[in-house]
């Protein structure tokens, strides 16, 4: 089965003709059997009385609706528990992701690919959402090595098994490609038709790159340090200290020398002094808090979380009866 999870937030004007989009693709029935998940999260306008409608004549719809507005990675996080499907597909409600472009998807995917992630290599954005989103895809793919040309298409599909791994919250939903990478599943990219949006109004402003940069910081630390907190907090406060060490250490021998130059024996008023002693706090307190979250994963941890299983041979497994 296909699942197809459709984040739903005041895209009343979209609804019906999306659904019949979905269906056209769907109506030979050469794809399988699928399911169309709607989940409205906390729509102020008569998305749900739409999708109540199309539930009621199409029973491939079924539907989530969030008492209020939690987020884009939230209603993601529901479709996904809900899915039934062996492969899910994620796409936005406001029709400029194409579902014709479903087909491609899977033949994608069945090149050996866990995670396939679309390319909106042309873009129908403004420009002052299309050149900040490209650096910010490059500083993605360089920090994290999940290289793609686009990491905020919503248009992506999955192997269940790569949601049943990585889990999201926040506004993480963009990065999970790059949190399956670093656990070893296999993602990929497809150039897809962008089109211009024709009903509603785009829901995210500038506010939301700096969010984002965050966000990027996160999923960092998350696929590099999750499981060894103490080589960024420690490694970064070991540095500190011996800055600060190396600061005493040039004072000290400075009021030493005074024994001899007596102008050189002040250094109480020497702003080195103070620099000096804020690194080796500061240091102590990082390698400190370092020692902390390792003491916190280790008692905290899971095995599963430390690796992921593709497959398994039993020798001692009983072989089925033919």
């Amino acid at each position: 089965m296909i699942s197809v999870v459709i984040p739903v937030y005041n895209e009343e004007g979209s609804l019906v003709a999306l659904h019949r989009e979905l269906s056209a693709v769907f109506s030979s029935g050469a794809l399988g059997p699928v399911e169309f998940l709607f989940v409205d999260d906390g729509s102020r306008d008569g998305s749900w009385e739409v999708v109540t409608s199309l539930a009621s004549r199409d029973p491939r719809v079924a539907a989530i609706r969030f008492r209020r507005n939690f987020g884009k990675a939230s209603a993601l996080t529901a479709g996904f528990q809900s899915a039934r499907g062996e492969r899910v597909f994620t796409l936005d409600a406001d029709l400029q992701d194409d579902p014709a472009e479903i087909p491609k998807f899977l033949e994608r995917l069945d090149e050996g690919f866990d995670v396939v992630s679309g390319w909106k290599k042309t873009r129908h954005d403004p420009w002052h959402k299309v050149y900040p989103s490209r650096v910010f895809n490059e500083m993605v793919s360089r920090l994290t090595g999940c290289v793609l040309h686009d990491h905020n298409c919503g248009f992506k599909v999955y192997r269940s098994e790569v949601l049943g791994e990585v889990g999201i919250y926040g506004e993480l939903h963009r990065f999970v490609p790059a949190l399956a990478h670093a656990r070893g599943f296999r993602v990929g990219e497809m150039e897809v038709n962008h089109r211009p949006r024709r009903h509603g109004h785009s829901k995210y402003g500038v506010a939301r790159f700096f969010k984002g940069f965050l966000d990027l910081l996160t999923v960092t630390f998350l696929t590099r340090f999750r499981h060894r907190p103490l080589h960024i907090f420690g490694g970064t406060g070991l540095v500190l200290l011996g800055l600060g060490l190396l600061g005493m250490t040039y004072l000290a021998g400075v009021w030493l020398a005074g024994s001899w130059l007596p102008e050189y024996r002040p250094i109480g008023n020497r702003p080195m002094l103070l620099y000096s002693i804020a690194l080796l706090v500061v240091g102590v307190q990082l390698f400190s808090l370092g020692v902390l979250a390792e003491l916190l994963t280790a008692s905290s941890i899971r095995s599963a979380d430390m690796y992921s299983i593709a497959e398994t041979i039993d020798p001692d497994a009983p072989t089925p009866e033919t």
